[in-house]
């Protein structure tokens, strides 16, 4: 094994250091259990429908989003305040991440987000009003390891090779559904939220529930999770819905605490279909208004498609996405990934990415920058469930490879490796 190597395994030992703060956990969780003090979940399987009832045809994803229906409603606290039906839901991790290679660093950091919606129903629909926050700003605007990524600006600078914090507002906006036929017209916008472009943000979809690692594809697939200034209207059916969207095109600037303000010149398109409790299907366009700060004078011509299944131990999704430069270039991706719940308490995760990315090198590097490099992330992980009555555990780890063309090992190094250990404390699971 090489030096490099070596390096991010000693670095690896020292971050599950970390893990040792939560050890002590697992004894308190058997100790509630047998005191009758803690709620038993299982390690909260996939969301399963009551005997005899039938799993409703999908679930609600990010924004307007949606995703299988046997992916069950979003665990978390459900409280009624009146007519109204409150629902929390929040997850903190604790990360360490190294990476060997020229590129390679480490970091501890964490991750967090917080949801809370408020819904009420009505003889004529539907209103509901949603708010997700994160503290990820507290952390460097540089954000964290994670090789191949890119996308936004730290310190004025493109990203590259890291993943950017969350913004402390992530949604902030409201939905009303109206009762047409069999099923309802829908107004859906805020100052931040998500139009209708790309599957369900990453950290949503079940396919995902437990990987610490964000895609090197997302700024392919669902960077629009966070938009300020979006209006999104609609047809919702039971097995289908169709819908438009009106939103600010740029990405969000490196001061992440503020709401930011600008005028909806950017739009997109989207239908999803659920055949079946078990299946969703997307396919959504958009032309977005210069989204990137670092292309100031190029738009984005977006299209995405995915396929999205849900079992009782097994979720996955496949997606291709493919974003076009004007002017420039067009670049694909593709996304597959999977988590399956091998037991109660364990789960196997992977993912696999195929990206063809021209970002990797800054405006300085006169020879290859602007020029595109077809990047294949191969990702696999464990996470071991432990869960501590109203909130669940999870404690794991991933480990990553890369196949490159030769022209990048100057920069990164033969055979990069990235990897992380985790500890997450999810409400409900």
């Amino acid at each position: 094994m090489s030096d490099k190597k070596d390096e991010v395994m000693r670095k690896m030992f020292g971050g599950a250091a970390v893990l040792a703060l939560v050890s002590p956990l697992p004894a308190l969780a058997q100790t509630m259990d047998h005191a009758g003090h803690g709620m038993d979940m299982g390690g909260m399987e996939m969301a399963q429908p009551a005997e005899g009832e039938r799993p409703a045809p999908y679930a609600e994803g990010s924004g307007t989003a949606r995703l299988p229906g046997a992916e069950g409603p979003m665990q978390g606290l459900h409280v009624m305040a009146g007519d109204w039906m409150v629902m929390v839901h929040g997850a903190v991790a604790a990360n360490y991440t190294a990476v060997s290679g020229p590129r390679g660093d480490d970091k501890l950091y964490a991750t967090s987000m917080l949801m809370a919606s408020a819904t009420r129903e009505t003889s004529w629909g539907k209103i509901a009003a949603r708010t997700m926050l994160s503290l990820e700003p507290a952390m460097r605007r540089d954000g964290y390891p994670n090789l191949f990524a890119t996308g936004e600006t730290a310190y004025g600078a493109a990203l590259v090779d890291r993943q950017h914090p969350h913004d402390l507002f992530m949604e902030l906006a409201g939905r009303i559904d109206v009762n047409a036929g069999q099923g309802s017209l829908f107004l859906y916008g805020g100052p931040v939220g998500e139009p209708a472009l790309g599957p369900s943000a990453f950290m949503h979809r079940g396919s995902a529930a437990f990987n610490p690692e964000p895609p090197i594809s997302h700024h392919w697939f669902d960077s629009t999770h966070i938009t300020y200034g979006v209006v999104t209207a609609g047809y919702a059916a039971p097995k289908w819905q169709i819908e438009a969207s009106a939103f600010r095109g740029r990405e969000p600037d490196e001061r992440r605490w503020n709401i930011e303000s600008g005028k909806l010149d950017s739009w997109s398109v989207r239908a999803t279909l659920n055949p079946a409790p078990a299946w969703s299907i997307q396919a959504s366009y958009g032309e977005i208004r210069q989204p990137e700060a670092t292309h100031p004078d190029e738009d984005e011509r977006r299209f995405t498609a995915s396929v999205h299944y849900a079992g009782p131990r097994l979720a996955a999704m496949v997606a291709y996405a493919a974003k076009r430069r004007v002017p420039g270039k067009t670049l694909p991706a593709w996304l597959g990934e999977v988590t399956w719940r091998a037991a109660p308490r364990d789960a196997l995760f992977a993912r696999i990415e195929h990206v063809r990315n021209d970002e990797l090198f800054p405006a300085h590097d006169a020879a290859p920058h602007d020029t595109p490099f077809t990047v294949t992330k191969l990702q696999a992980g464990y996470a071991r469930l432990v869960p501590l009555g109203p909130v669940t555990l999870a404690i794991g780890g991933s480990v990553a490879t890369f196949l490159k063309p030769a022209a990048l090992d100057a920069a990164y190094g033969e055979r990069p490796v990235q990897a992380t250990v985790f500890a997450k404390v999810s409400l409900g699971g």
